[in-house]
């Protein structure tokens, strides 16, 4: 009986060991560094989450040493002010000089009520299927239009029509790629 007890014991002490390890497991992804960030001003002529309308408060560009390449938005949403989501895709290709497109593979979700890691809340991410076309040219900073569009596993659906204003774009290249062949970028020169 004693050893009854024991293995018990040892099995809830197991457990509750654990289950910090697994839950802080998503916190502490370490993620690749960013090596390009974009700014752009404009506005959203449409921006839907999971059925729902939401104004944006800014949309940014940003890619990885890795080459993942993201389109964050975030929402003008008086009930959430860290509401962002992320159509987050690899492999994205430039058909045209003045064309990028992204297929979207997860969107990267983050509200007031995710866990938080620095003060900032984590993102869920959402297997998503979907695309991301980029109209304008990024090596020359002028922009038009971006569109974005993706289901996630459990069918909630994103949408994004966004049109600049014409004003060039912030552009901030923080480091170099280092691994790996080079990542398909906005911001190559196409020849």
């Amino acid at each position: 009986m004693t050893m009854n007890i024991c293995r018990r014991a040892f099995a809830l002490a197991t457990i509750f060991i654990a289950m910090p390890a697994f839950a802080s497991d998503e916190l502490h992804r370490q993620e690749p560094d960013t090596v390009i960030f974009a700014m752009m001003s404009g506005k959203c002529s449409t921006l839907k989450v999971a059925g729902r309308d939401f104004a944006c408060r800014a949309v940014a560009f940003f890619q990885t040493e890795e080459g993942r390449a993201n389109f964050t938005v975030a929402l003008d949403d008086p009930g959430d002010d860290s509401h962002i989501i992320t159509f987050s895709g690899d492999n994205g290709r430039r058909p045209e000089a003045n064309l990028y497109e992204l297929p979207i593979d997860r969107m990267l979700l983050k509200t007031k009520d995710r866990p938080k890691a620095d003060g900032l809340p984590v993102p869920a991410v959402e297997s998503s299927a979907g695309l991301c076309k980029q109209v304008g040219n990024f090596v020359t900073l002028e922009l038009s239009s971006i569109s974005c569009t993706a289901v996630d596993r459990n069918g909630k659906k994103y949408e994004l029509q966004y049109q600049s204003d014409g004003a060039p774009m912030a552009v901030r290249r923080i480091k170099r790629m280092r691994v790996g062949s080079p990542a398909v970028s906005p911001f190559d020169d196409v020849k």
